[in-house]
């Protein structure tokens, strides 16, 4: 490990700081992607280094930036609230973390099974309007909404 570290930590803190145009982010990403490798005590080869730290840390990146788009349109939701009604500071963090717990359940779903359910919940189609929309069968949106609905209890009371 310590070889691909001292081997490969400069070519990808220059790989970040290129993506995120931020050092101190590049930073903290590379010392992730590496510890997500530890981590997960993976074989590779090491002629295959660069391509699974890239791999990892795109990942990072991306999950970064979705948590900041998250975060920006709940701080501009919190915003248009009175006064009053403005949660706490606990309170916002709680939300922040459970919004990108569910932001990440919602990104692990298949695509069809992630459809359903926002079509579901958030537009309040019935099962038979979502087979109709997802051109599927009665019992795969079934089958689709148990499988989000599982997801929706392991983010609240985990695996």
């Amino acid at each position: 490990m310590t070889g691909l570290y001292t081997g490969h930590h400069h070519w990808l803190l220059g790989w970040l700081r290129r993506r995120t145009g931020n050092p101190e982010l590049a930073a903290d990403l590379a010392q992730d992607t590496f510890l997500r490798i530890m981590v997960s005590r993976r074989d590779f080869y090491l002629d295959e280094a660069r391509a699974l730290l890239a791999t990892i840390a795109r990942g990072l990146v991306i999950d970064h930036f979705r948590r900041c788009a998250l975060e920006a349109a709940f701080l501009e939701m919190l915003a248009q609230l009175p006064p009053e009604h403005v949660p706490s500071p606990e309170a916002r963090l709680t939300v922040l973390e459970t919004l990108n717990q569910v932001d990440a359940m919602l990104a692990a779903l298949p695509a069809k099974v992630r459809n359903a359910f926002l079509l579901s919940q958030l537009d309040g189609l019935s099962y038979a309007e979502i087979a109709v929309r997802l051109d599927v069968s009665l019992s795969s949106v079934q089958q689709y909404m148990k499988r989000a609905f599982t997801a929706c209890y392991n983010v609240q009371y985990g695996d």
